[in-house]
Formats: C-alpha cells, structure tokens, sequence
C-alpha cells in the first residue's frame, strides 16, 4: 500500500516548545483516528513536512508509539503502522473486564464528591453528543469518563496497569465501526452504572462496568474480524 497516498494532511506544524511531546501526540492521533492505517509505511518525509520537523524528533516520536504498540521499528525498511490482532485484543479485554470491575469498586470508596458530580455533567455531555450524533465527540468523553473513574480509584498501580492497556482498546474500538444499535446500548449501559454510582453502590457500580467492558469487547471483535464471502 503506498502509505502517501492514504495519509490525510490534517496535521499542523508543531512549535519548537513542545516538539517531542507534540510529534508523539500528533502521530498517534492519526493512528488512532486511522489516517494512518495498519500495515503501511511510515511516510517520514511528508510526515516531518506537514508537521514542520526534522527526522530526529519525528523518529524519537515513533520510538515512543513502537513501546505503545502502535508502531513496528523494522531495520532497514523504517517503521510501520502495527497491525491490530483481534485475538490479542480479546485477550487483553479478558483483563480489562477484571480492572473496570476494581476500578470501579475503588472509585465509588474513594472518589471525592466534586469527583461525583463531575462524572454525573461528564455523562450528561455523552448523552447530548449521542442525541446529536456526535461520535467523534461522544468516544473522546466516553474515553474521558473511564479515565476519570480509574483516577478517583486512587490506586497507582491500576492506574498504570490500566493505561498500559487503555491504548490498544481505544485503537480496536476507532478501528471497529459500531452500528447505531450496538451505539444505543451503550449508552443505556452509562445509564445503567451511573445509577449503580450515584447511590455509591461499589459493588454493582463494578459489576456492571466489567459487563460494559464485556459488552463492547463482543461489538469490537466482531468488528475487526475479517469479512467472510458467501
């Protein structure tokens, strides 16, 4: 595939302040939105053009995506956008499934009460952008609000275990394309747990955010498997 022609030029230069940082967020925003997608080459040259940088920190950026997973270093032939296996990808669901479960235990006995309330407009803000349609803006909060119950968990190390995985479900899920039925049913999910939430009830608040994570494991995995003909 020839990766030039297949790469939006929707990146903007970076300023020379936040260089690296700005090169590593810039490049994985386009994987995971898919303007780069799996399997091809890394176009380099147009890349340090529509981005206004030098191969330096462009290949110290790809360095940082290859030890997320979104990339593969192969001598010689430069780096490729990592293809998505959807057995990994279940097998690391399998294990989502158990944090979303404790995260969300922890969270309903730790969370602050300001950190309640902002999950309570977090929700209200997915709500809207369903009803409008906005599933850009949808999956940006849905991914916000997971991350705000893991934070008010206040356990380090699930933090850190959970962002460890965090990267390759959000590149599954903007790989998969959920229909408008598997889209309604998780938002009634949302429904459903902040409910379990708002009475602070640990236990079924965690129950029912591993049977999300479930759910959306069955609808991403589908997704991503191959296209069978007749």
């Amino acid at each position: 595939m020839d990766a030039l022609k297949t790469v939006k030029t929707t990146a903007r230069p970076i300023r020379r302040a936040t260089l690296h940082h700005s090169a590593v967020a810039e490049l994985r925003a386009m994987i995971l939105d898919g303007e780069l997608p799996p399997g091809v080459r890394v176009p380099e040259v147009q890349l340090c053009e529509q981005l206004g940088i030098s191969r330096t920190p462009l290949r110290e950026a790809l360095r940082v995506l290859s030890s997320e997973g979104l990339v593969e270093l192969r001598p010689h032939r430069g780096a490729i956008v990592a293809p998505v296996d959807p057995n990994e990808i279940a097998a690391i669901f399998e294990v989502m499934d158990a944090l979303e479960r404790l995260a969300g235990t922890l969270a309903c006995k730790n969370g602050l009460e300001a950190e309640f309330t902002k999950l309570d407009r977090m929700h209200d803000q997915l709500v809207a952008q369903h009803e409008a349609g906005e599933r850009a803006a949808y999956f940006l909060t849905n991914r916000q609000i997971h991350a705000q119950i893991v934070a008010m968990a206040r356990n380090p190390a699930l933090e850190a275990t959970y962002g460890g995985f965090a990267t390759k479900i959000l590149r599954a899920r903007s790989l998969a394309n959920y229909d408008a039925g598997r889209w309604q049913e998780s938002v009634d999910e949302h429904e459903v747990f902040m409910k379990a939430l708002r009475r602070r009830d640990a236990e079924e608040f965690g129950a029912l955010l591993a049977d999300h994570s479930r759910r959306t494991a069955v609808a991403v995995i589908q997704a991503l498997q191959p296209v069978r003909a007749p």
